[in-house]
């Protein structure tokens, strides 16, 4: 019988390792993928057996690299999903923004997208298989980081570009917009100011912020057969927040939740 796999970039952080966890519910393998080769293996070992959670180094703002990813994933199994979660931000103000900010921020959270779909879409072709794109909040509203949130409002096209275009082969693209998530980078906040959830939660209509396995079970319902008729939609995971769109202070930028 041939094994399902999942990929997972971005996985050494805490979102990508909720959603890898989660999605070894049903995929027989789950590649995390991370730059970082160290805490790729580190976070693959704590979630489970080597023969179920394997990790690989890639750098996917490589075209070459993500070609590799491809062709390891093909020798694990069938790639069924594929979770562009990687991603980061800079520079907080348009202001503040170089053009080289700008350049690294779009290569990493939209061209890094773009790259690893492309690089797997013949084996989410042959299983027809889901691609679920981490964007943001960011890409919805003006919440600051401006080059990040610019990337993220592109992938939410890419997502819908890959939906139309690839639905004949049987392929189902969707994003989930995380709002402020509880990574140990907010931890960190939190031990410098006890109160940094108490003073973003006024924002959240729900009175709290989101949990890393909160994004993980929407990513699972996107990729699974609950989901067989929703392609091309942006799911917000982020407490009412964009319901109400209230206007975040910097302090509250989503945009370094990965």
């Amino acid at each position: 019988m041939t094994r399902s796999v999942a990929i997972v970039t971005g996985a050494a952080g805490d979102i990508g390792r909720a959603i890898a966890r989660r999605l070894a519910d049903d995929h027989d393998i789950v590649l995390l993928v991370d730059i970082d080769a160290a805490a790729a293996q580190k976070a693959a070992e704590e979630l489970g057996p080597a023969e179920r959670f394997v990790a690989l180094k890639i750098d996917v703002t490589s075209e070459t690299d993500t070609v590799e990813m491809a062709k390891f994933a093909a020798g694990l199994g069938v790639v069924r999903t594929l979770v562009n979660n990687a991603g980061a931000a800079r520079a907080v103000s348009l202001h503040d923004t170089t053009p080289e900010i700008w350049r690294a921020d779009n290569a990493l959270n939209l061209e890094a997208a773009f790259l690893c779909f492309r690089a797997v879409e013949d084996m989410l072709k042959a299983s027809k298989g889901s691609l679920i794109n981490i964007a943001s909040v960011n890409g919805m509203a003006v919440f600051g980081h401006p080059a990040y949130s610019a990337a993220k409002a592109g992938l939410l096209h890419f997502t819908r570009l890959v939906a139309v275009e690839y639905g004949k082969f049987g392929i189902r693209a969707n994003a989930v917009a995380p709002g402020t998530v509880r990574t140990q980078a907010w931890e960190a906040r939190a031990a410098a100011n006890p109160n940094v959830f108490e003073e973003a939660r006024r924002w959240y209509p729900l009175q709290r912020v989101v949990d890393p396995a909160d994004v993980a079970n929407a990513v699972a319902f996107l990729a699974g057969q609950l989901a067989a008729a929703i392609t091309g939609v942006c799911l917000p995971v982020d407490c009412g927040l964009t319901a109400g769109q209230a206007e975040l202070a910097h302090t509250f930028s989503q945009s370094d939740h990965y």
